[in-house]
């Protein structure tokens, strides 16, 4: 099972559920926005590409029934701060981040081992040769630019600037034609694959910020990225008995 994939995947449905059943939660401006499809582009041809350029084998070790593999996810709430999760962090087999959170300087509240990164091109940063990069695409464009930034190196725009180059290992780009069948497998076989959150939802104190820049108290109400809705979605996973949730300080 893998679970770098399978995380991902459930919050992906979850989020589906959301948006069919509560349409208020995204405008129908933002969603048309990020469905728009460039002129002139072909949705198979750029997946055709995609899966062109990256490797298809099998990267992770076996997770046969007598295999019990561990995974954490964290995310960039500053109910990380003081937490003193690192060691626990780092003791998982596969650690995910998502976006830019550092490592560096904030070793003891959230770790300094990070396998895979989930990014987006408005967020992606420098990856080292041992991290996978994850792409959690929005749009088109987004699958697009992931072929330029180790290609033609042209897009320099999606609705903000983005790195036309990453440095990222070419062979470490994780892509999953199977989602369906995956999300399968994990419901089946979720007690062999420990799933472990962290740096989600609020301070204790009702405070909502990044771990690493203050600056983003909103983000909790405002927009289409709704703090309190991702934390509501964990809860659910959580409550479910999917995952283990560490809720910080």
């Amino acid at each position: 099972v893998k679970c770098i994939y399978i995380y991902i995947y459930i919050y992906i449905y979850m989020y589906i559920f959301i948006v069919t059943r509560y349409v208020t939660y995204i405008t129908s401006t933002a969603y048309d926005t990020l469905q728009h499809k460039p002129k002139g582009v072909n949705y198979s041809e750029v997946v055709e590409i995609l899966f062109s350029l990256f490797p298809d084998g099998e990267q992770y070790q076996d997770a046969g029934p007598d295999r019990c593999r561990t995974c954490a996810v964290v995310g960039n709430s500053g109910n990380l701060e003081g937490s003193r999760y690192g060691p626990l962090i780092d003791a998982h087999d596969f650690v995910i981040r998502m976006n830019e959170g550092p490592t560096e300087g904030y070793e003891k509240d959230v770790g300094s081992k990070t396998t895979h990164r989930a990014v987006y091109p408005e967020s992606a940063v420098e990856m080292d040769n041992s991290t996978h990069l994850l792409l959690v695409p929005f749009k088109i464009l987004d699958l697009q630019w992931l072929i330029s930034i180790f290609t033609t190196k042209h897009i320099t725009r999606t609705y903000t600037a983005v790195k036309t180059s990453l440095k990222a290992d070419m062979d470490k780009v994780s892509e999953d034609r199977s989602p369906i069948s995956l999300l399968h497998i994990y419901l089946n076989n979720r007690r062999h694959t420990g799933v472990s959150v962290f740096g989600f939802g609020a301070k204790e104190d009702g405070r909502w910020h990044h771990y690493y820049d203050k600056r983003y108290a909103v983000f909790q109400s405002k927009g289409n990225h709704r703090g309190s809705l991702e934390y509501n979605i964990t809860l659910k996973l959580y409550e479910k008995k999917w995952l283990q949730f560490y809720k910080g300080t």
